[in-house]
């Protein structure tokens, strides 16, 4: 396979004996144990998974952040848990959304097992001069719009909310 140009700066030093080498799947030639990675990808995109028996959801960090809390750990490698939550106080959610508590971030960073909850963030807006609508500028990470409204809609049928007029989306996608 050939990289993108993009991703050889995340080989460079590679021949520099950075990391150990083995032999390839017919002992021919030699690859890398691991790949050396210039920035800690997987957090700053995060990932998704399943694997035999186990899930992942990692949610994407702020590079600055992150960057800031390698140095950081570079300049103090027995830095605890909570200076640097001080860098990196928890994910970037590119959606937006809020998290409640960080309880749930703070033992995935002590553990590799949490959970958190995300609210969307919502306003209260006069819509026409005798109604007014809630409006929702963010939703929580992985949470798609038609979720949301369908969620809405099964609520407002089984009696469990009242006052809804209706449910418009206005956003592009």
């Amino acid at each position: 396979c050939r990289l993108a140009p993009a991703a050889m700066p995340m080989l460079a030093g590679i021949d520099e004996d950075t990391v150990d080498f083995e032999p390839n799947y017919d002992g021919r030639e030699t690859e890398p144990t691991v790949l050396p990675a210039a920035i800690p990808g997987l957090l700053v995109n995060g990932a998704t998974g399943i694997a035999v028996g186990m899930a992942t959801n990692i949610p994407p960090h702020n590079l600055g952040e992150v960057i800031s809390a390698a140095r950081h750990l570079l300049a103090h490698p027995d830095a605890s848990l909570d200076e640097l939550m001080r860098f990196v106080p928890g994910p970037d959610l590119p959606g937006g959304g809020r998290i409640v508590g960080l309880d749930g971030i703070r033992e995935a960073y002590a553990t590799g097992r949490g959970s958190f909850r995300m609210r969307a963030t919502t306003s209260v807006e006069q819509v026409t001069p005798r109604r007014r609508g809630i409006v929702v500028t963010e939703l929580p990470y992985n949470v798609g719009v038609e979720r949301v409204m369908q969620r809405i809609k099964d609520l407002h049928t089984a009696k469990k909310i009242a006052g809804v007029a209706g449910l418009t989306d206005l956003t592009d996608g």
